[in-house]
């Protein structure tokens, strides 16, 4: 049963030790936001297309699954909410974006976001999020011995400003191996090493605030960060714009995908459970 508070955010709750964090595919920007903003495609162009449609098949996994309907250029859950960067002296995008990942200004002259601004955005959206992150975590791990957060996210597979050439099919991010057991880093690796696809472990995206904050192997709380080149589940054009992107979400090419990452997601499940 899905249970939605505030309106934005969706909480559907589960029993199995396992939550399915889903921080970017939220499109909605409030009225006052959108009107001092350069152009609403912009503000939507770097959305984690359709990931909420990919792994919709979580509920069968009685996992727990929260999503926030929020755009990640009102406020993005999954920074430092400090603003301090992620990823020291690479390019990256602030806690409440002023530029889209290839750098193009999202606000108008004069109409960025102040500190005031940023200040109610994060007691508005952020904080309830991790809120509803950390109160599902607490109550899980009462009543299993380990709980894994698996934090869904996808990008552009070519985006010269934050990588070079084309990323990974699969970018898996443990913090560089401090958010779960080497048990859980072991599995996910191995399985995405012999998919066929191109994947990596800890490269450009090693995981965000979500995964960094949340994650206590010690106490039995596993994080796994995992980024999607768009081109695995969508038809991804090599040049985007506002008459191509997002593409539709086309059931028959995603597939493929789904097929591979319903038996991870298996796997991350019964690792919690072992």
């Amino acid at each position: 049963m899905a249970e939605t508070t505030p309106p934005w955010l969706t909480i559907t709750r589960g029993n199995a030790p396992l939550i399915v964090s889903l921080p970017h595919t939220g499109t909605e920007i409030p009225a006052e936001i959108e009107s001092r903003l350069v152009s609403p495609w912009l503000a939507r162009k770097d959305a984690d297309w359709w990931i909420d449609k990919l792994y919709d098949f979580a509920v069968d996994l009685d996992a727990t699954i929260i999503h926030t309907a929020i755009s990640r250029t009102v406020i993005d859950v999954n920074r430092d909410p400090s603003g301090a960067s992620l990823y020291p002296g690479q390019a990256t995008t602030e806690l409440c974006p002023t530029t889209s990942f290839d750098g193009e200004p999202l606000y108008k002259a004069g109409a960025a976001p102040s500190e005031a601004d940023v200040a109610a955005r994060r007691a508005a959206y952020f904080e309830p999020y991790h809120a509803a992150l950390a109160a599902e975590l607490q109550r899980l791990r009462a009543a299993h011995p380990k709980v894994v957060l698996y934090d869904c996210h996808s990008i552009r597979s070519t985006i010269p400003r934050l990588f070079d050439g084309e990323l990974p099919q699969f970018n898996i991010g443990t913090n560089s191996g401090k958010s779960c057991a080497p048990a859980l880093e072991k599995l996910v690796a191995e399985a995405c090493a012999a998919s066929g696809q191109t994947s990596v472990l800890n490269g450009r995206f090693k995981g965000g605030w979500i995964t960094r904050h949340h994650s206590r192997p010690e106490a039995g709380i596993h994080a796994v960060q995992m980024e999607l080149g768009c081109r695995g589940y969508m038809h991804e054009p090599a040049a985007v714009d506002e008459a191509n992107w997002p593409s539709p979400y086309d059931p028959a090419y995603a597939a493929p995908m789904r097929a591979f990452l319903t038996p991870l997601l298996t796997s991350v499940l019964a690792f919690a459970r072992s």
